[in-house]
């Protein structure tokens, strides 16, 4: 009796930890079936809001492509423009439409001077001549080079008559009939000028020379030796 007695208190001992790994075991199957169950349900929402998202973005761009179409119609009917290409009546009524304006040429206001002031600068290669008023304002000049001289011929007296009568040519307009002639430089053409202004019918009233001399300023060159 007492032997039967021990093997019956061993043995629920020995099955203890052998049904509690049994039952277990169905509740980790479990566990991995909710897992996976899981998973699909968020792979399903996830390609569920996919879908909503192009459906959407199709429909925004197709609002988007209508908005364009309906400004760029409205332009072109605001500019007369016609989608389709434009036959001929079309343009001929666009040339009717637009007529050429003519541009009116504004012409030169030259202002009337009785008297004025004349500069003359003679060099040994140029002479040049200004005409201005009793202000300074210069109303025209010339040169040598402007009558087409070239080379040594430009401080030629003769070339200096030509200078001051092209000068007169443009300056008849203005009125001018009295001047002061002021002088520089020490060139052949000096005094031909001052007749050229004499025989064009100007009134001289001054002739000053207004050559600069230096007051013991820089040293003058070495004198060359020949």
């Amino acid at each position: 009796m007492n032997d039967s007695k021990k093997k019956e208190e061993t043995a629920p001992d020995s099955k203890t930890p052998e049904s509690e790994e049994k039952k277990k075991k169905p509740a980790a199957k479990k566990e991995v079936s909710d897992t996976s169950d899981t998973k699909e349900a968020k792979k399903g929402k996830d390609a569920e809001m996919k879908e909503k998202k192009t459906q959407e973005k199709a429909v925004r761009g197709s609002d988007l492509d209508s908005e364009v179409a309906q400004t760029r119609g409205e332009d072109s009917s605001s500019q007369g423009l016609s989608s389709g290409p434009k036959t001929d009546s079309q343009r001929e009524e666009k040339k009717e439409e637009k007529p050429k304006k003519k541009r009116k040429k504004k012409g030169k206001v030259r202002r009337k001077i009785s008297r004025g002031k004349v500069f003359i600068k003679s060099t040994y290669n140029n002479t040049i001549v200004t005409i201005t008023d009793l202000n300074g304002n210069t109303l025209a000049w010339g040169s040598a080079g402007l009558s087409n001289f070239r080379g040594p011929k430009k401080a030629t007296p003769y070339a200096a008559t030509i200078i001051t009568r092209t000068v007169l040519d443009k300056v008849k307009d203005t009125g001018l009939s009295e001047v002061d002639v002021f002088v520089k430089g020490i060139g052949g053409g000096r005094e031909a000028a001052v007749r050229a202004l004499s025989s064009g019918g100007l009134a001289i009233n001054v002739i000053q020379d207004v050559t600069p001399v230096p007051h013991n300023g820089c040293r003058s060159k070495k004198v060359r030796r020949v």
